[in-house]
């Protein structure tokens, strides 16, 4: 069975975006790029909620494709294009988008179904309202957060609506990045 992982950028407080879904706290350089891009390339799926999924559509399909295109932009856009996209939206119910698929309902046996199908890990990028909806039945594998050496005090926080305690178990040592931040792989027991 294929497992979800939730890729993340967390504080040190657990929030995952400020009050206002500001996202300007999260360090990112090319030293994370280049441990992201390996990783991330061992995967064939993403999963989005919908408005990260439109920040994303908004961005990688061309990010590339410019001269002054980083090395990250060229990867990345390179590796959406292939990736297979899977999106958790009410709003775009009935649409038909190319290399995508949209579930609308029956989450639980739409994720179920997907994660019988042939391919690598699912990666579950950002989406905070995705992950609290995945969280809450007990659909997320693991977990591969990026703390951010920041104290928000306020905003989205990452776990929210769980209702048992959840173990978890590391899979790989911290990594510790010049920039401050710190990378954790967790699986759920």
């Amino acid at each position: 069975m294929r497992k979800i992982i939730s890729f993340m950028h967390v504080s040190l407080d657990g929030f995952v975006a400020g009050p206002n879904g500001e996202m300007n706290w999260i360090k990112v350089d090319e030293e994370i790029f280049d441990y992201v891009g390996k990783r991330i390339g061992e995967s064939d799926t993403a999963l989005y909620g919908r408005v990260t999924y439109d920040m994303m559509e908004g961005y990688w399909p061309t990010a590339g494709d410019g001269p002054d295109a980083s090395k990250h932009d060229i990867e990345h856009s390179a590796w959406y294009k292939k990736a297979h996209k899977v999106v958790l939206s009410k709003t775009l119910k009935g649409q038909s988008l190319p290399n995508t698929t949209i579930i609308s309902d029956d989450l639980v046996d739409s994720i179920n179904k997907l994660r019988q199908q042939q391919g690598s890990e699912i990666l579950l990028f950002g989406s905070p309202t995705a992950t609290h909806a995945l969280i809450q039945q007990n659909l997320i594998d693991g977990y591969w957060l990026f703390v951010n050496p920041v104290i928000l005090g306020q905003g989205i926080p990452l776990f929210t609506g769980i209702k048992d305690k959840v173990k978890l178990q590391p899979v790989i040592a911290p990594k510790q990045f010049s920039c401050g931040v710190t990378a954790l792989s967790y699986v759920v027991e």
